[in-house]
């Protein structure tokens, strides 16, 4: 749709949202497969859980480096040119992470994966936003970010334990990446830039100034909440495969099942958590959330390994509330927190704060608790992280339409991106 047309081009919202949501969804899968492989990988490569810790660390750490920068590149110079080659790289670095020799070279592979995903990150979220209609941009942002724990940690375990029966996990890594090379000659089939891009006057829609960012107590809070979510999320994403094998004594396969869990959750608290926080608040949502995702990580750490349908069970909630915060922290809660034409600032802070040290910082320490003290101990940092988030959610300052009288920026951010996408 361009400015002045009565009809939205839906025909290229659906296309453009389903490639996008596809997109993220192999961001996940890239980036997670290494954790159900990580039980083959520590013998061939002769790596211990720290190393799969500090491998997690590091792209953590990079993707939120990249993430704070990239975003304002592709305002400038356009979505395709950042996306594309981010969509490349990072498929072409998971196949050589099978190639990988030494830990050294490992970490080299993840890291620069890390740069490429946090480019295509806030990059394939402003582009989902100017597909979108106005009336469905936090539905569709919603389906894709939940893209992400479906493939990455809900069917990346099954197909990893699955595929580990019949080949080296080397060719693992090489198989995941062959539909993301697909994908981005889709893309650049498909995707549209923005109506912004190259176009007069651009730069004189309204904008408060960037002192103004922390003006509004959810945005610090909003950081340090979502790195006590990622905290909890990662940490127990990256350890529990190793937990389930060597610490209850779980086969391949019964492994796989459980942790599946994680991505299934995820999938169904990024769509739940951020609508419901519509209709109860998104200060109350944030509590209860962080509160009873850490009792069901409580009992997941209290459940043997005799009862398998619990253990998915447990894990299943304990990922749903926390992926679910990702979600509001990210959406909503910085959204109606960030000064007039500065949302995405404000995103790109608080997203490139949560992966460095929540996704990045957080597993490092979890690295070495695990070498030092055992892989069942690394639990009890994520059960930390999440305990922390309840009571840093206790300050936040509600802001969900017709639960406050805090005025937002969402109505303005809809007249920017209201003239669609151009043609």
């Amino acid at each position: 749709m361009t400015n002045g047309a009565k009809h939205w081009d839906t025909a290229y919202e659906r296309k453009a949202i389903a490639l996008l949501t596809l997109g993220f969804g192999l961001v996940g899968l890239d980036r997670w497969i290494i954790a159900p492989l990580a039980p083959a990988m520590l013998a061939d490569l002769r790596l211990t859980p720290a190393d799969i810790n500090s491998l997690v660390a590091a792209l953590g750490i990079t993707w939120g480096l990249a993430a704070l920068f990239m975003g304002g590149l592709s305002d400038r110079l356009g979505r395709k040119k950042v996306l594309i080659p981010a969509l490349v790289i990072f498929s072409l670095l998971s196949g050589f992470s099978g190639a990988a020799a030494s830990m050294t070279m490992l970490l080299l592979a993840r890291s620069c994966m890390g740069i490429s995903e946090g480019a295509f990150c806030p990059t394939s979220f402003a582009a989902t936003a100017e597909a979108s209609k106005p009336s469905r941009r936090g539905l569709n942002l919603g389906l894709q970010q939940s893209a992400f724990p479906l493939l990455g940690l809900g069917l990346g375990p099954i197909l990893a334990t699955q595929l580990l029966q019949f080949m080296s996990w080397r060719y693992v890594f090489a198989i995941v990446a062959i539909p993301g090379l697909v994908l981005a000659l889709l893309l650049a089939m498909v995707i549209r830039e923005p109506v912004t891009i190259d176009a007069p006057g651009a730069a004189k829609a309204p904008r408060a100034p960037l002192s103004e960012i922390f003006r509004h107590r959810n945005v610090p809070l909003g950081m340090i909440g979502l790195l006590c979510a990622m905290c909890g999320i990662f940490v127990l994403s990256a350890n529990t495969p190793i937990y389930l094998t060597q610490f209850l004594g779980l086969g391949m396969t019964q492994m796989g099942f459980v942790t599946s869990a994680i991505g299934l959750g995820g999938f169904v608290g990024q769509w739940s958590l951020s609508g419901l926080s519509d209709l109860l608040g998104r200060r109350v949502i944030a509590i209860a959330s962080f509160a009873l995702g850490a009792l069901c990580l409580w009992l997941f750490i209290q459940a043997g390994p005799g009862n398998l349908p619990l253990l998915f069970a447990l894990l299943f909630m304990a990922a749903a509330f926390s992926f679910g915060l990702l979600g509001l922290i990210t959406g909503p809660i910085a959204a109606e927190a960030a000064p007039i034409g500065l949302i995405s600032t404000v995103a790109g802070i608080i997203i490139g704060t949560g992966e460095i040290f929540g996704g990045g910082v957080a597993p490092f320490i979890a690295g070495g608790i695990a070498g030092r003290y055992g892989i069942q101990y690394t639990l009890y940092m994520a059960l930390g992280g999440l305990l922390l988030g309840v009571i840093v959610s206790l300050f936040y300052r509600e802001t969900a339409p017709g639960k406050a009288t805090a005025v937002s920026d969402l109505d303005r951010l809809e007249k920017d991106l209201g003239g669609g996408v151009a043609g």
